[in-house]
């Protein structure tokens, strides 16, 4: 009897719930994002951040984690344009070796992986989105990198211990929004054919957003160990007056012209990390903000000072890392490097130039400069070359794009 009177109620409940699997599939596979008419999905979006939290990816995972999604869409179609297909037995190869950096099997990867929530078919899209753009980036460019005999010989006198290499360099800083993107590329692209001081130096007065602009882009010396992996192989086949290929860095385009170069006594030290602070301070580049940088510079002589600064304050306003200088961001590792152990910059922004960034340099990890093959040298320097070819292609493919969140 009793079941009876409950009868209508469990009823009411079966249907709310049947009806409610439809509404939960329909909000987990809806489109989160539309790159170019290829859909996003929100299971796609949160199995990529779980995915990356496994892996400890620095900075804003949730940031990184959309525009890794994006650029993987981008990469596939710029595969499907050249007719470019990623077999089974490729992506089953990339799925080996990606688990062998963790010292595990496939199989052992994908069980580690799931025991975190994420699925084989979201590890598998990862690289095979890997794969085709490699393949991509070797099909258009592969052609184009052609390493000279000259190149080298000096690639290998700079990095020789008989001595060290300081370069003096200029820069001009292109900022970019999605607005703007194309013709700031464009613009890159004619700056790159420069080959005079000073008609770099007009240029850098008229368009650069560096604090350098005022002087004409010049920068001081800096020794050729301190500069980021992407630069510095550039500039090993700059002679004084050339100019660098575009370098895509956080909302911009940087390009470099090497003015001088000279030896010194002591032997290359190449830095493989630096550990950096960063504070960040409201108001972008106001007098307001500019001043408070400049309080914070009287009353800090270390990196660990700025823990006092920061007390009290929510814990993002103050960041400090450790990374390898391929993984620093490129605008911050160029700051780094004009920088000696706590000294501070304030050139760059963030959040749309609304945040100044106090940028101090706490220490950098060096190696000896090892000796190494002609052969070994002309694959580093194509390798380093075709990642920068990439870089600028992928941030084409960015501005060009239609990329829709609904």
């Amino acid at each position: 009897m009793h079941f009876f009177k409950r009868a209508p109620l469990l009823l009411t409940l079966l249907v709310v719930g049947f009806a409610a699997l439809p509404a939960m599939a329909q909000t987990l596979f809806s489109p989160a994002i539309i790159v170019n008419d290829a859909v996003v999905t929100n299971y796609e979006l949160d199995q990529r951040l779980k995915f990356l939290r496994l892996l400890n990816q620095p900075g804003n995972i949730e940031d990184e984690a959309r525009q890794g999604l994006i650029d993987d869409r981008l990469r596939l179609q710029a595969a499907d344009a050249l007719g470019i297909e990623v077999t089974e037995e490729q992506i089953a190869e990339g799925m080996s070796e990606f688990a062998g950096r963790a010292e595990l099997t496939t199989e052992q990867f994908i069980q580690a992986i799931g025991q975190g929530g994420i699925e084989e078919p979201a590890f598998r899209d990862f690289v095979k989105a890997g794969i085709a753009w490699r393949e991509v980036v070797r099909t258009r460019f592969g052609p184009r990198v052609q390493i000279t005999e000259s190149e080298i010989d000096r690639a290998l006198a700079l990095s020789s211990n008989a001595g060290g290499v300081r370069v003096l360099l200029s820069e001009i800083i292109l900022p970019v929004t999605p607005a703007n993107a194309a013709a700031q590329r464009r613009r890159a692209e004619q700056i790159s054919q420069i080959s005079t001081l000073p008609a770099f130096a007009s240029t850098a007065r008229s368009v650069s957003a560096a604090p350098s602009r005022g002087r004409g882009g010049r920068i001081d010396w800096v020794p050729i160990g301190n500069l980021p992996p992407a630069i510095r192989t550039q500039v090993l086949t700059l002679s004084p007056g050339e100019v660098s290929d575009p370098i895509d860095i956080p909302n911009g385009i940087a390009l470099f012209q090497l003015r001088a170069i000279e030896e010194t006594g002591a032997p290359e030290q190449n830095t493989v990390s630096v550990e950096y602070a960063a504070y960040y301070i409201p108001g972008g580049r106001s007098e307001q903000a500019l001043g408070q940088a400049s309080r914070i510079r009287d009353r800090v002589d270390t990196c660990d000072d700025l823990y006092g600064v920061a007390k009290d304050q929510p814990p993002e306003v103050l960041e400090r890392d450790t990374l390898p200088t391929a993984e620093i961001p490129g605008d911050i590792a160029m700051e780094l490097a004009k920088l000696d152990d706590n000294e501070v910059s304030t050139a760059l922004t963030r959040a749309g130039g609304d945040t100044l960034v106090f940028l101090m340099l706490c220490g950098r990890v060096s190696e000896q400069a090892a000796d190494i093959s002609r052969t070994d040298l002309r694959q580093r320097l194509t390798n380093q070359r075709l990642a920068s070819y990439a870089d600028s292609y992928l941030a084409e493919l960015r501005a060009e794009a239609t990329i829709v969140t609904p």
